[in-house]
């Protein structure tokens, strides 16, 4: 792991009483429906002193301490929306070096397009708008409801994306679509409504979130869609990061759209050799069959010479570097 630099540990020390976690600890919670949306289910990490084991979480493995005690005060929190047919877990890699820099993560499954949800329907226009009100719920929850809110620092609150999370993160940092500009070249895989829907109906606009002080931005979907126009409200310091290549749906164009039309320059990295899914953490052997056997290899899979192991671990660090020069030094 990529050592973090003096001025950022020097912060976490000033910032939080926790000092030497030996491990991520783990929890699962359910945020309980309000609004008309239904129940949540989240996954946390945080920092913890105890003895790391391997943790079920769905489709992967966490090496972490489950349901032990939080250590610290004044944590900043870092919240995870993942891809289409992803789940809390998929970036638990992240969470775990999160954790153990002093941050609060937590990731959502998102109902209308989780993998483990079962009544996830990506193809209508409501898994894309609905994501940020989710993780907006989410942000309530960790504040106000869940057993260690005030060993929270609600001035310190960043957002993680891949994908549509990475659509969910700019939504949530102040990013409105024009969702009319997909009508130009309307996508027409089997059961997608999207266009449809567009066609006959406005679209409310997104709701952004403004306790949101810092983002990482991964692949975005749909990011040919935010103009100029509609990324003029975002004001947080914004890391994003693009595939040389792109895959499933998404062109390199969407993340240097966004870079473009941003109103302050964003830490912008576009990654050589790398296709969408290469921002996928390493696959597990059980979940590198899973995939084969649904007909989906490419989620496990990248160009020949690119090592997604050592790419994951850089990334992990690059984006701890990131929060804790946003969240945790620039409050000093």
């Amino acid at each position: 792991m990529k050592i973090l630099k003096l001025a950022t540990i020097l912060a976490i020390a000033a910032f939080s009483t926790f000092q030497s976690a030996q491990a991520a600890g783990l929890r699962f919670i359910e945020v309980p429906s309000s609004g008309g949306g239904p129940v949540l289910t989240a996954t946390l990490w945080y920092p913890c002193v105890g003895k790391p084991a391997r943790v079920a979480i769905g489709f992967n493995y966490s090496t972490a301490v489950q349901d032990c005690p939080l250590t610290g005060e004044k944590l900043p929190l870092i919240v995870i929306s993942h891809g289409v047919g992803g789940w809390s877990g998929n970036y638990h890699s992240l969470a775990e070096v999160l954790a153990d820099a002093g941050f609060v993560v937590a990731a959502v499954n998102h109902p209308r397009d989780s993998g483990q949800s079962k009544t996830r329907d990506p193809n209508d226009i409501a898994s894309m708008t609905q994501r940020p009100v989710d993780m907006t719920r989410l942000v309530d929850f960790m504040l106000d409801l869940w057993s260690n809110a005030s060993q929270l620092d609600p001035a310190r609150i960043g957002v993680f994306g891949f994908s549509r999370g990475g659509f969910t993160g700019l939504a949530m940092i102040g990013g409105n679509p024009n969702w009319k500009l997909l009508l130009d070249n309307c996508p027409t895989y089997p059961g997608n409504r999207f266009c449809e829907q567009i066609r006959s109906s406005a679209v409310a606009p997104l709701v952004g979130d403004q306790r949101i002080k810092a983002a990482v931005l991964i692949d975005p979907a749909g990011g040919s869609l935010f103009t100029a126009e509609g990324l003029r409200n975002v004001t947080v310091p914004v890391q994003l990061w693009a595939s040389e290549y792109g895959g499933d749906g998404l062109s390199p164009k969407d993340a240097a759209t966004i870079a473009h039309n941003l109103p302050a320059k964003p830490d912008y990295r576009i990654v050589p050799n790398s296709g969408h899914f290469s921002f996928l953490p390493p696959c597990s052997q059980e979940f590198a069959k899973l995939v084969v056997n649904s007909g989906e290899p490419e989620l496990c899979t990248d160009k020949a010479g690119f090592d997604r192991l050592a790419f994951h671990k850089q990334l992990n660090a690059d984006i701890v570097d990131f929060f804790g020069k946003n969240l945790i030094e620039a409050e000093q």
